[in-house]
């Protein structure tokens, strides 16, 4: 018998991770840094740079590229005009290999150089165990390897930057118009069907990484990334995942810029914060947080000017920061009595 608020469960996957999306933390991981083949969950990358180079309103045009995919596709045809924006539905909810290598084309003057932005932002990510070769995630031909905790670092990013992300990838159901015919696309992740608090993610498959999958999901505040690489049983894994993080993590407010008091002999300013700081804890490691104040003697400052930071310890390991300002009082005016 397994007592109540005690999980137990299988992770079946050859690799997989769960990362908070606000503060990174990495809340559970099993052979995480292990480079394997991605398959579909590469789009992820091919719609983050879609979205900050490409213009969503921008219509593109379908050239021979589309005649030589093969797996999922929205089946485009050579000379079909669709706006950026659709193309991106067919290409994270219905995970059109056609649609990746039609963005590829149209952002860029060849797939080759869209692959090229790829990997550079991968690097800026911190997404070191990546390499990317195409922008669809076939893999008979090029190969794209990465691994589950890139894969979070991805995911967590973009979600946490584009609106029009979420928006696209928590939807289950889309038509669209292209120039010659219409579309009624559904989203193949179940997961959002699934679990209750899933809000998003991408799935992927080929024969040699197996599925793959990335989701994210949100409660309690607490937001939420789990990947997994080569799992037969990946909606159940990534289900189980969730309920038992969940149940162990709370996401707390540790520095609230609106209610916290910074003491200082030194500045007669008033001193204040833009912005707060939130982490995911265990209900034992409350009593393990410290914050500590360390304020620069700035004699010469501006209005807004940073004279210092909040350091934030777990355990005396520094897990994040927040910036202190300085609001300069108002100066009364004098007044000048003349006569005459």
């Amino acid at each position: 018998m397994i007592p109540k608020n005690v999980f137990a469960f299988n992770d079946t996957s050859r690799s997989s991770i769960v990362m908070d999306i606000d503060s990174g933390r990495i809340l559970y991981q099993k052979n995480a840094n292990e480079k394997r083949l991605v398959a579909s969950i590469t789009k992820i990358m091919t719609a983050t740079i879609a979205l900050e180079k490409g213009n969503l309103n921008d219509v593109f045009v379908a050239g021979d590229e589309v005649l030589k995919m093969y797996g999922t596709n929205i089946y485009l045809e050579k000379g079909e005009e669709m706006k950026l924006q659709d193309l991106l539905y067919g290409l994270l909810l219905r995970s059109g290999n056609d649609a990746a290598v039609v963005i590829a084309n149209n952002i860029c003057s060849n797939e080759k150089e869209f692959v090229k932005l790829m990997n550079k932002k991968a690097l800026e990510i911190g997404m070191t165990g990546t390499t990317y070769m195409n922008s669809h995630g076939l893999d008979e031909e090029t190969k794209n390897y990465s691994t589950a905790h890139d894969m979070a670092l991805l995911s967590s990013y973009i979600y946490r930057t584009s609106k029009e992300y979420r928006k696209i990838t928590k939807t289950y159901k889309y038509e669209v118009q292209s120039n010659n015919k219409s579309y009624l696309w559904y989203n193949r992740n179940k997961f959002l069907k699934q679990y209750d608090y899933a809000t998003g993610g991408k799935n992927g498959y080929t024969p040699s990484a197996g599925k793959t999958l990335v989701t994210t999901a949100e409660k309690y505040d607490l937001r939420l990334t789990a990947v997994t690489l080569k799992d037969a049983n990946q909606y159940e894994t990534h289900a189980n995942l969730y309920d038992y993080l969940f149940e162990k993590y709370k996401s707390y407010t540790i520095v609230d810029k609106d209610n916290f008091e910074i003491k200082n002999n030194f500045y007669k300013d008033n001193l204040y914060l833009k912005k707060s700081f939130k982490y995911p804890l265990m209900e034992e490691e409350k009593s393990k947080i410290k914050t500590i104040v360390e304020l620069n003697k700035i004699k010469n400052y501006k209005d807004g000017t940073k004279v210092g930071v909040v350091n934030v310890l777990l355990d005396n390991d520094k897990i994040g920061s927040v910036s202190v300002y300085i609001k300069k009082k108002a100066q009364k005016k004098k007044k000048f009595l003349f006569s005459s």
